[in-house]
């Protein structure tokens, strides 16, 4: 699993992220978030406004982006909220990072039905590109983390890397996907099994075929 602990409140920290605002697109989103609720509600916001904050870090870093903790003050300031209630949404969903990451956050599912279906496999490809769970690589182009079900049981394995989700894996099939992704090339995402659009089952259908074109009663022959 991903250590979910905050960065260090350092000097070092302050002196970069202290001075930390909006930009006037993030800003106008951050805006339309807020509208999006009555006066005073405010603060139901926050989840999007930790989002936003977040991929603004990324474009500042050229990475995923992270929460610092200046920019979660930040936020709460915006939202007139404590501080504390910011870092308990932050520190709860795994959309956000809570110390620094690299431009592709590749995320790897080590749940049972992917650990069933090989993502050890595809453990064993990270590390070969020198990734080790919990670490960016020396050129900050990886960070990989293990992480509990993402809700792709029906493709596994599957890893999330930044906003997509790749999925019916092998070492080579994420081979592939890495070094696109190096290359300055957008792979295509979802499932990498030839022939397959989604989750539907893989190849013909083998049971229940009728039911692929209306609502077949079966009891009468059963």
């Amino acid at each position: 699993m991903a250590d979910r602990r905050l960065a260090p409140d350092t000097p070092e920290l302050r002196e970069r992220w202290s001075g930390f605002t909006f930009n006037p697109a993030w800003d106008a989103k951050a805006k339309a978030a807020v509208a999006r609720y009555p006066a005073g509600r405010q603060r139901s916001a926050v989840m999007a406004l930790l989002d936003y904050a977040q991929r603004q870090v990324g474009e500042e870093t050229n990475t995923q982006g992270w929460l610092p903790i200046p920019v979660m003050e930040y936020v709460a300031k915006y939202l007139e909220m404590p501080v504390i209630r910011v870092v308990e949404v932050a520190t709860f969903y795994f959309m956000y990072n809570l110390v620094p990451v690299g431009k592709f956050h590749v995320q790897v599912c080590g749940t049972t039905p992917c650990m069933l279906r090989g993502s050890d496999d595809l453990f064993t490809a990270c590390a070969k590109r020198g990734m080790s769970i919990g670490h960016t690589t020396d050129d900050g182009l990886w960070t990989l983390t293990e992480v509990e079900c993402m809700g792709n049981c029906a493709s596994a394995p599957m890893v999330q890397i930044n906003d997509d989700n790749f999925e019916d894996l092998t070492a080579e099939r994420l081979d592939a996907v890495l070094d696109a992704l190096a290359a300055g090339k957008a792979p295509k995402a979802g499932t990498q099994e030839p022939g397959r659009h989604t989750v539907e089952p893989a190849g013909a259908l083998s049971t229940l075929k009728a039911m692929a074109t209306e609502n077949h009663d079966y009891r009468g022959e059963w």
